[in-house]
This record gives C-alpha cells, structure tokens and sequence, in this order.
C-alpha cells in the first residue's frame, strides 16, 4: 500500500505561513533547495526544474494531492496544468480545473484512501493545513523541513485541531541550518 506523506516546510515555531498566508517568509537558500531536490527532484515545481538544474526522474513520489490554495499560484502564472505535470496531480476543490488535473470533492479522506489502494508510488501531501487537517487518519508520514525562522504567528501545518501522537523515525541536517525531521504516526 502507498503511503500519504506530508512534506512541507515549517518555521522553527512550527508555522507554514505568515500570518497572512504567504509561505514566502521562510527562506528557501538555494543549497537547500539543491539538498532537497537531490532527495526528492519531483518536488520540484516545473517553472523551477530548468534554472536550479533539476532532472533527476521521479524517486519516491508519483502523485501530489493539494488544496486549492496550493494549486492556485501555478494557475496565476499561466501553468494550468498545474507545476507538478511529472506527477499525477489531484487537487481537493470544487472548482473545474483543466486536464490533467484530477479534483476531488465531498468526502477527501475517503478519495484520499482510495489513491493510497491504488498501485504505484507515495503520496505527496502538498501543503494545505485545512487539508491535512481533514486527513489525520491518512497521513502515515509527517517530513517537516524546519526553517531558522521565527514567525512568531501563522498558519499552523495542520488545520482542524488534529492531536496526533508521532515517532521521531530521522533527523537530517541541511545546508542553511535546516533540519529535515521525519515522523511517524
């Protein structure tokens, strides 16, 4: 069986946003960035894979399940296809969105525990604390990329008052003082 994985970057207070949403307060330097595309090149964004030398094929992931508010930006910047086409994309929204973008609406954990049935690769749980709080029974691993940064307020990784309890399974340092923590449910 395939397993839900949430990766996202997270404020050393725990915060995946400002405030106001925007991701954009936690760095990204780029040899972090190198570190992490080494690991994972799919997570690469396609607008991005071209300048920072990304074409390593897919290691771990061959699908990426977001909220809207994840998918949107790449809509904006006229990608809308989405910034992961080397992924199978299912984006969690009642909005028509264009082939080949999958949608799911109504009961997400359950369209969610049907993608994890399926043959194939792990699951990326691409940001969204609303949807990662509608899926606390399907997430099966937490990887937060823990930023030097306070943001001292703002969005929290999971949204919906999930309590989990979690292993620490890894922890792994990154070029700029970024640590890279696995967990377990």
């Amino acid at each position: 069986m395939r397993h839900l994985v949430y990766y996202a970057a997270v404020s050393a207070d725990g915060f995946i946003a400002d405030a106001s949403g925007d991701p954009s307060s936690i760095p990204t330097h780029p040899d972090t960035l190198a570190a992490l595309f080494g690991l994972y090149p799919e997570t690469c964004p396609v607008q991005a894979r071209a300048a920072l030398g990304v074409t390593g094929p897919n290691r771990r992931f061959d699908t990426v399940v977001m909220g809207y508010r994840t998918y949107a930006p790449a809509a904006e910047i006229g990608l809308p296809g989405g910034a992961y086409p080397h992924l199978r994309q299912v984006v969690a929204t009642h909005r028509d969105l264009p082939s080949p973008i999958e949608t799911v609406s109504g009961d997400v954990r359950a369209a969610v525990a049907r993608l994890k049935e399926e043959p194939g690769a792990d699951i990326w749980l691409c940001g969204g604390a609303d949807l990662a709080g509608q899926l606390p029974d399907e997430i099966d691993e937490f990887q937060f990329k823990v930023n030097p940064v306070l943001l001292g307020e703002g969005i929290s990784p999971v949204g919906g008052g999930m309590v989990q309890e979690l292993t620490l399974t890894s922890t792994r340092l990154l070029p700029a003082g970024v640590v890279l923590n696995t967990y377990r449910r």
